[in-house]
């Protein structure tokens, strides 16, 4: 079983389409990128660095746009001059155009992109609003719970 189908769960649930079209693009192996390879880590409590290998690729011809939750990252080769006459006999390094997206999670920005020996570097922050944040909600004793004393005046 290749496809699960998730309609019912559309019916109970409020907010979670996105959710349930990611799961439902994982079962599609066929659409599967594998260039430019790529590393994600943690490294902080909310920090994230997402490395790629782009060999041959310079700052010029490397993008990076962030947009509603999704990263992309398109690289296009400049055309060489066709004067050099050279021949390849393997080319192992790869010179095609590429576009990547990640799927960023609520309030996950971008930091900085650096390019470094052939490796870009994109940091990414979790940055959750105050409003958001769990918060400690003190417990008191109400004065209306304690028993009351009846005054009686004697005659």
């Amino acid at each position: 079983m290749r496809h699960v189908d998730f309609s019912p769960l559309y019916r109970s649930t409020v907010g979670f389409d996105r959710l349930f079209t990611m799961l439902d693009s994982l079962g599609q192996p066929e659409q599967a990128q594998t260039y430019p390879p790529y590393n994600i880590e943690r490294t902080g409590e909310t920090t994230y660095r997402i490395t790629m290998a782009v060999a041959g690729f310079g700052e010029t011809e490397l993008s990076i746009e962030a947009h509603a939750q999704v990263l992309t990252v398109k690289g296009e080769k400049a055309e060489e001059d066709k004067v050099e006459q050279s021949e390849f006999l393997y080319r192992g390094i790869a010179k095609r155009a590429f576009e990547r997206r990640f799927q960023l999670a609520d309030h996950v920005e971008v930091q900085s992109a650096s390019l470094k020996n052939g490796l870009l570097h994109i940091d990414l922050l979790r940055n959750i609003p105050e409003a958001m944040k769990p918060r400690r909600i003190s417990i008191s004793a109400e004065a209306g719970n304690a028993p009351k004393a009846i005054e009686a005046r004697v005659a």
